[in-house]
């Protein structure tokens, strides 16, 4: 079942690109009002004291990944377009999952030098995405923080466009800062929204040991299902770490 009547999808997807026109219109102009606004903070929470790994690649923890499935079933083929050295993957497929392993980048797993942002068709038999987008830019600064902001618009509109052609699923674990920006807030809106996992436990993303700092952000899932029905609101879940 699709999440709109035909009438009611294309009145909804005119609304949403031109949202989204607005939004990449206006970031133009917003970083540098915005900074402004921040300089009167005293501790900008986006910067961690390290550099960012190349391709802003972080693996995932296995337990993240379990969270999601403890409330999604996914129906059939799982595209993994950000796969890293297959992190996600792997407890995909330990729950049964047959999937597909891309990256833009060559990690020693799937299949290398796939771009996401030019794919214009979701893989054979694959109906559900799953993986962590990169942030994109230079977290460690302003006006990288930006940019990430804009980079991760930028992929959740194409991953929505994408499952949306085979009316299929799309689960993505992201900030809270983020979903609550107001930047993300016109996209999310507009897609078939079908649930929010918060995650109670906040993740690691590497281990320097003694000197690994707290980390800053709470995460969650957000799920869209381009089957939910159409003005069901989402479900609000909570994971922790098991």
């Amino acid at each position: 079942m699709k999440w709109l009547g035909h009438d009611g999808a294309s009145l909804k997807l005119m609304k949403r690109d031109q949202a989204i026109r607005d939004l990449f219109a206006l970031s133009e102009l917003e970083p540098e009002l915005a900074a402004t606004a921040r300089r009167r903070t005293s501790r900008p929470i986006h910067i961690s004291g390290y550099h960012r790994e190349a391709n802003d690649f972080y693996a995932t923890p296995d337990w993240v990944t379990e969270a999601l499935l403890s409330y999604v079933q996914f129906r059939g083929r799982v595209w993994e377009p950000c796969c890293g050295t297959g992190a996600i993957t792997t407890v995909l497929q330990r729950h049964g999952y047959g999937v597909t392993s891309t990256d833009i980048a060559d990690h020693g797993f799937g299949t290398p030098g796939v771009d996401f942002l030019l794919c214009g068709v979701v893989p054979d038999d694959c109906r559900a995405l799953v993986t962590n987008p990169p942030y994109g830019g230079n977290g460690a600064s302003r006006e990288g923080h930006e940019k990430s902001a804009i980079a991760m618009l930028r992929f959740v509109d194409r991953a929505l466009r994408l499952t949306e052609s085979v009316q299929g699923q799309l689960a993505l674990p992201v900030r809270f800062q983020w979903v609550a920006g107001r930047r993300a807030a016109a996209l999310i809106s507009a897609g078939p929204l079908a649930a929010v996992i918060a995650l109670t436990h906040r993740i690691q993303w590497f281990d320097k040991r003694e000197a690994t700092n707290i980390s800053q952000h709470h995460h969650a899932w957000i799920v869209f299902d381009h089957a939910h029905p159409a003005g069901k609101p989402p479900s609000l879940l909570f994971a922790g770490h098991s």
